[in-house]
């Protein structure tokens, strides 16, 4: 009994240290990762004199290029390695995902499994490296077009530019996958996650100066705080909501007899695309400053002109915006939940949603009430993206308290938290699998 015990303590003892020091290496590689990124979004492109691209950028930070600086942490404004940051690659995987459902090869490739999804991750990457090439030469050109911002224009600056911006998103990319193999939470998730907290102890002394100069009154600045605040948990309880359907399942027979009918929930999260609709949204509203800035005079022509629309505030910029959110909450919904394969697995194990007969009626239900939550967490996500970027254009403080920014923080913390907890949910598992044998060893 004593040795029984004691090899019990034991393996509980080993089982606990061996979960902390695997949880700690993931925690300083992703931390050691996400310096790194840092790291690099202050290393500027070859050939930009700083104090005149700055001046520039003070002048066209407004609307989608501000959101594009806050998801590369201040990189845009310093025109550095990591610029483009991990957009590219998002746009890459909208484009893949959304032929994959007109594209038959890709389509058979998306039911191959483990084998089809890294053929079409494959593809992914070659379509961020075109599009990384397409918005770094656009970006070379915009730069060569603002006065005084390159010291040797021409080709060699171009090239040069192509190739540090390209390279940047590439290793981006590869870091993101590393994080996200080797270290806790999602990768690319937690690289645009923490360029938004980078800067926002900049972005609040930033308001509280123009509080201070009297700019911004008090009150704007507390109303700002409170909204901050409301919106935070806004979103973690609409985060949180699901809703829930019965699952019944028959009664079964046992050796020891009958043994009564179990009943479990089917959970469907009230937004089950999180935080990827506006993620998706921004970066195809990127692509019409890119092409702007293909030609030497940026603000003129058509392209020119939509450019400037999509400004902070701006109509064309909230309707695009919107639509893109709704519309990305549907399609993504569609792509991570398949009702069809859920009703199919409810079948094959005998479960049952009371009233509902069983496989295409079950799969029409079930498509008919995540429809519906769907709607609801589109409404709410436009709301949270939309209504701070209102207060934003009229009282002019930071574009990091918009509602994106807060939706980001709050959904990629909670990730990152159930992750953690996940990791350290299996461990324990583990540990009481070993408990429940050397306790039947020791009867």
């Amino acid at each position: 009994m004593a040795s029984a015990a004691e090899q019990l303590a034991a393996n509980m003892s080993f089982s606990a240290f061996r979960t902390a020091d695997e949880l700690k290496k993931r925690i300083w590689f992703t931390l050691g990762a996400l310096l790194v990124y840092r790291l690099g979004t202050y290393i500027p492109l070859p050939g930009i004199d700083p104090q005149a691209l700055q001046s520039v950028f003070s002048q066209q930070q407004s609307g989608i290029i501000g959101m594009f600086n806050m998801f590369a942490g201040g990189a845009v404004g310093r025109m550095a390695i990591f610029a483009l940051n991990i957009m590219p690659y998002i746009t890459a995987s909208i484009v893949i995902q959304l032929l994959t459902s007109v594209v038959p090869h890709l389509e058979q490739l998306k039911k191959d499994g483990e084998a089809g999804r890294k053929q079409i991750n494959q593809y992914t990457r070659y379509g961020t490296v075109l599009l990384a090439t397409v918005q770094g030469y656009g970006i070379a050109v915009g730069l060569e077009g603002a006065q005084g911002v390159v010291v040797d224009p021409g080709f060699y600056f171009r090239a040069s530019a192509v190739i540090t911006l390209v390279g940047g998103t590439v290793f981006l990319m590869w870091l993101g996958e590393q994080v996200t193999a080797r270290g806790v939470g999602n990768g690319i998730s937690l690289i645009i996650f923490a360029g938004i907290v980078a800067e926002l102890p900049s972005a609040l002394a930033g308001t509280l100066e123009l509080g201070r100069q009297g700019a911004i009154s008090t009150f704007i600045i507390l109303a700002l705080i409170i909204m901050v605040i409301a919106v935070i948990a806004f979103i973690v309880f609409m985060e949180r909501a699901q809703r829930r359907l019965l699952v019944q399942y028959p009664k079964r027979q046992t050796a020891s007899g009958m043994a009564q009918g179990e009943s479990s929930h089917l959970p469907l999260k009230l937004n089950t695309a999180g935080v990827i609709p506006p993620i998706f949204a921004s970066s195809l509203l990127l692509m019409p400053i890119t092409l702007a800035n293909f030609s030497t005079d940026a603000t003129g022509g058509a392209l020119g002109t939509v450019a400037a629309l999509l400004g902070r505030g701006q109509p064309l910029y909230m309707a695009t915006y919107a639509a893109g959110i709704i519309f990305f909450c549907f399609f993504y919904t569609s792509i991570v939940f398949n009702p069809n394969d859920t009703a199919d697995n409810l079948k094959r194990y005998g479960g049952f949603i009371p009233g509902i007969r069983p496989g295409q009626r079950t799969a029409d239900y079930i498509d008919r009430v995540l429809t519906r939550l769907t709607a609801v967490g589109a409404m709410y996500l436009t709301l949270v993206c939309l209504l701070p970027e209102f207060l934003i254009n009229a009282y002019n403080v930071p574009f990091y308290f918009g509602g994106t920014s807060l939706l980001i923080v709050v959904n990629v913390t909670m990730d990152t938290v159930g992750q953690v907890q996940g990791h350290l949910f299996a461990h324990q598992y583990e540990g009481l699998i070993k408990k429940s044998k050397v306790g039947g060893k020791k009867r």
